[in-house]
């Protein structure tokens, strides 16, 4: 039985991101331009960015897997072990929450809703997070 899992990235899942081809790699069926509401914050020395939620536009991809269920719930299972979330820990335990969000196209028209994984703003303070106003991480490797 096919089905369809959308999460939108904004960092090293980005295609050309240092985790894309681990944890996308050829079961991607399609990546589009997107954008979704929320704040930027880079870690640099971390390596990676984080969103919070807020009213800014943050530029990323929507990542769009048309397989098989099993393949849909392994691809998710990869990407909330990189993203350091488990439903089964308290919200306050994930590095992230995966949560759903409504997803634009680059021209701010909807698009869908998807997946987004997203850090509490307390976290993002604890671990150094530098706010970038333009709502882009490019990811230097």
């Amino acid at each position: 039985m096919e089905s369809w899992l959308c999460v939108f990235v904004y960092g090293t899942l980005k295609p050309g991101g240092r985790y894309h081809q681990r944890c996308c790699g050829d079961l991607l069926t399609e990546a589009t331009p997107a954008l979704v509401r929320g704040r930027l914050y880079d870690f640099p020395q971390l390596g990676y960015p984080a969103m919070t939620s807020g009213e800014d536009w943050v530029k990323g991809f929507l990542l769009s897997f048309r397989q098989s269920t099993a393949i849909c719930a392994d691809v998710l299972k990869r990407l909330d072990q990189l993203e350091d979330y488990s439903d089964a820990r308290a919200p306050e335990e994930n590095d992230y929450q995966r949560c759903r969000r409504s997803v634009f196209r680059p021209n701010c028209e909807p698009l869908m809703v998807a997946w987004v994984y997203e850090m509490a703003i307390a976290r993002v303070r604890s671990y150094g997070g530098v706010y970038l106003a333009s709502g882009e991480w490019p990811e230097t490797s």
